[in-house]
């Protein structure tokens, strides 16, 4: 099956590097948080306020991006998000004072939310039936920007200078691709369809029901990812009897397959139509979870990890992008709803898991997982998406 024609420009470039910014701030904020708490002296709840703060900044951007996005254009978007995005990361790291940590974390999650919406409404605009894979590879640059971040902090913190030096490395990233993105800003006009993704706008109207679908979609894969990355560790330790730096592990396990996974996804989603492969995500992650969660060793729980990884790769690229061409037209204001999503997601889920494991244990409240994965599958099979392919 041959695909759609997929041209990389400058203004593709620029956006994956933009979106690797953020990858690398999310996966060295996780990290960040206990070492924080520890920091500050409170307890386990009061640190994890710090990701409600997140989730509720996203909520934010999702309410607020196509207002932002209609006056300063879908380009300045994103680098209002990278300034936004430096200066939260100031405060989370160079006060230790728990409201403004707190306020830091917010800021980071509105303004990071900005940038990876932006990112989304941008390749989708600038490549067409090819946005798939354009956003899919720029998935796969912030999962790689993610899997140094939490090698940079624990090398901090292994040498005594703190885990704020490694954080504070994606602040510095984002003024620097600001800087270079104000500089391509002044280039030359450029071509019709860069012109699209830089200064497009929606055409009235709700957005349809077949996006609210694909947003349910997309929000329950969210949820899936989430749960991983919080609670895989916790499932080691209790399941495989793993040590501290084996169920530390579970997260590089975890961004590494995704990692892969996003690099090979781009080709893929040249090739096969999103909905069947979207499917075919849900289906290899529920494989690696199997591996996972029947695992009590481990090596194997690990391996498991992986495969997780790999199908998580293109459930939130070709969740997103299926959305978007569900939308009618309406791509800020679809790309903005899909930030709230992902606040709703990653502050809902986790913490239903973790009230489960409360009151039965962290093994069976796992089983959260497939339950989420199933609805998934089930709304793409209903969608009536899977023999087109999305048209932004």
């Amino acid at each position: 099956m041959s695909g759609p024609e997929f041209l990389r420009t400058r203004l593709t470039w620029l956006t994956y590097a933009q979106l690797a910014v953020f990858g690398y701030f999310l996966y060295g904020f996780g990290p960040s948080v206990p070492l924080q708490r520890d920091d500050l002296h409170v307890s386990s709840a009061i640190g994890g306020l710090h990701g409600t703060a997140l989730a509720t900044g996203s909520t934010l951007a999702g309410l607020t991006f196509a207002l932002l996005s209609r006056r300063v254009g879908r380009t300045g978007t994103l680098r209002v998000g990278l300034l936004g995005l430096a200066a939260g990361t100031l405060l989370y790291c160079l006060v230790p004072e728990l409201p403004v940590t707190l306020a830091g974390a917010l800021i980071c999650g509105l303004f990071g939310s900005y940038v990876v919406t932006g990112s989304v409404v941008v390749l989708s605009a600038a490549h067409g039936t090819a946005g798939p894979a354009a956003f899919s590879e720029a998935n796969a640059a912030a999962a790689g920007a993610g899997l140094v971040a939490p090698l940079l902090l624990g090398l901090g913190v292994a040498i005594g200078i703190g885990w704020q030096p490694g954080l504070l490395v994606a602040a510095l990233a984002a003024v620097t691709v600001w800087a270079v993105s104000r500089r391509e800003s002044r280039q030359p006009e450029p071509a019709r369809a860069a012109r699209a993704a830089v200064a497009g706008s929606d055409v009235p109207g709700r957005l349809p029901a077949a996006y609210w679908l694909a947003w349910t979609v997309t929000l329950l894969c969210i949820g899936v990812e989430f749960c991983m990355t919080f609670w895989a560790a916790d499932e080691l330790r209790e399941r495989a009897g793993a040590g501290p730096a084996a169920a530390t592990a579970a997260i590089t396990a975890i961004v590494g397959g995704m990692f892969a996974g996003r690099l090979l996804g781009g080709r893929l989603a040249l090739r096969f139509r999103p909905g069947w492969l979207l499917l075919a995500a849900v289906a290899l992650t529920l494989v690696g979870f199997a591996a996972f969660w029947a695992s009590t060793a481990p090596i194997a729980a690990l391996a498991g990890l992986v495969v997780v990884g790999l199908g998580i790769a293109l459930q939130y690229p070709l969740g997103t992008v299926r959305a978007v061409a569900a939308s009618g037209g309406r791509p800020d204001r679809a790309a903005g709803r899909l930030s709230v999503a992902a606040g709703l997601a990653s502050g809902i889920a986790p913490f239903a898991l973790g009230a489960l494991a409360d009151s039965i244990g962290t093994h069976a409240a796992f089983l959260l997982v497939p339950a989420l994965l199933l609805a998934a599958a089930a709304g793409v099979l209903v969608s009536g998406d899977m023999r087109r392919r999305p048209q932004v």
